[in-house]
C-alpha cells in the first residue's frame, strides 16, 4: 500500500473549506492534530489574505537589531580606500574621532566589514612542524644517550597527552663483526642518579 502524501497547504486548505461549510472550530482542530489558537490563525490568515495566507510564510526577521548603518560601512570603505595599509583598529579610531557623537563599531566589527568587502589580506600562518634529533651511528656500548620527556606536550591534533613516567635510557648496540645492531633500550635507575649529579 503507498503512502499518502500531504502537504501543509492541502491540509490548510481542506481545514478552511471544511470551516467554510459550518463544522465547529474545538472538534475540527482535535480531527487535524493542531491548537485551536493555530486554528483560529490560520483561519484569520484566510480571511485577510485569501488562499495566499495559507502558504508558509517566511521565518526571516523583519529586521537585525545589530546590523550596522549602511552609513557607517560606507565611512569604513572610504577610509579603508583613502588609508589601503590601515587595519580595523586605526579605522575605528579615525571613526571615533570623526564621528564623535555616534556610538563606535567594535574593532571585531570594523574587520567584518572589510573582509566583506574583499579588503582584508589573509596572512599565511607558518605551522611549526616538530622534527625529531636524528640519531648518529653507535659505534661502541653506551656511545648513545638518550632522555626521556616527562609532562604534557601536544599532540598533531593539539590534544594534550599526559607525560609518562621516564627516566634516562642507554642504548646498547651490538656493531661486531658485521652484525646486525640489536639496539634494546633499558631504564636504568642508577644512571639517571648519576646523569642528575
Amino acid at each position: 500500500m503507498p503512502w499518502k502524501e500531504c502537504r501543509p497547504m492541502d491540509e490548510r486548505l481542506r481545514f478552511v473549506a471544511r470551516l467554510l461549510e459550518g463544522e465547529k472550530m474545538a472538534p475540527l482542530c482535535r480531527e487535524f492534530g493542531i491548537s485551536r489558537v493555530t486554528g483560529c490563525k490560520i483561519f484569520d490568515r484566510y480571511k485577510e489574505c485569501g488562499l495566499d495566507g495559507l502558504n508558509d510564510r517566511s521565518r526571516r526577521p523583519y529586521r537585525q537589531a545589530n546590523k550596522l548603518p549602511f552609513q557607517i560601512e560606507r565611512c569604513i570603505l572610504g577610509l579603508k580606500r583613502e588609508y589601503p595599509s590601515w587595519g580595523a583598529p586605526k579605522i575605528r579610531d579615525k571613526l571615533i574621532r570623526q564621528y564623535s557623537m555616534l556610538k563606535a563599531p567594535a574593532i571585531s566589527t570594523v574587520h567584518a566589514v572589510l573582509d566583506r568587502h574583499g579588503l582584508v589580506q589573509r596572512r599565511k600562518r607558518r605551522r611549526y612542524k616538530a622534527r625529531g634529533t636524528e640519531l648518529r651511528d653507535n659505534q661502541e656500548a653506551n656511545g648513545l644517550w638518550c632522555a626521556d620527556y616527562k609532562g604534557e606536550f601536544k599532540l598533531g591534533n593539539r590534544k594534550k597527552k599526559p607525560g609518562r613516567k621516564g627516566g634516562l635510557l642507554v642504548a646498547n648496540s651490538n656493531w661486531v663483526h658485521g652484525q646486525e645492531p640489536e639496539t634494546k633500550f633499558r631504564e636504568d635507575r642508577a644512571l639517571a642518579d648519576a646523569w642528575r649529579g
